[in-house]
């Protein structure tokens, strides 16, 4: 097992603690806001690693978007779960992650592999930024109506855009594993 390979293990790892974190009153939502962070870092460096340090493996092709997934529909099931966010923003980002995910796994069959693109990956971003401004948001306790709600706001707008518009690009991209 590389470092690299830890480091997405490891944010499997992160996912009950920043749930328990989130969801347990006492506990400071600067931990909750860490732990994510953290999560996320490790998404950054593990990748950064395995391409500088040629570690790239199998089972990270596999499980580093896997845990990318996770954490993040993890983060936007807590949103809604405490009514910060409309639910249907949390099934906009499943969905898309789903039938991606479902998308992918038809072009492996097929013998292709649908690598991340320049969409896919300033989606990821704007999820990691929305979520990271609505964690401080709430750290804070700052108000819908002031600057951190405004840019919670606009943050988990420009996420759904990407989303959808990620979503929308993977399937122009790659229609031949829609059509049958």
């Amino acid at each position: 097992m590389n470092t690299p390979n830890i480091l997405t293990l490891l944010r499997v790892v992160m996912i009950p603690f920043f749930v328990a974190a989130f969801l347990t009153a006492g506990i400071s939502d600067w931990v909750t806001l860490a732990i994510f962070a953290l999560a996320a870092i490790t998404d950054a460096l593990d990748g950064y690693i395995a391409r500088k340090k040629n570690l790239v493996t199998d089972f990270g092709k596999l499980m580093d978007p896997l845990a990318d997934k996770l954490m993040v529909i993890t983060a936007f099931i807590c949103f809604t779960a405490a009514d910060i966010i409309h639910p249907l923003i949390t099934v906009t980002v499943v969905a898309r992650e789903f039938f991606v995910t479902g998308l992918r796994g038809i072009a492996t069959t097929n013998g292709k592999v649908i690598a991340a693109d320049i969409w896919g990956k300033a989606k990821t971003v704007s999820q990691y930024v929305a979520i990271i401004v609505v964690l401080v948001k709430r750290s804070v306790g700052a108000s819908s109506e002031s600057f951190l709600g405004i840019l919670a706001t606009v943050s988990i707008a420009a996420m759904i855009v990407l989303t959808i518009v990620s979503l929308i690009n993977y399937c122009i991209k790659n229609k031949e594993f829609l059509k049958g």
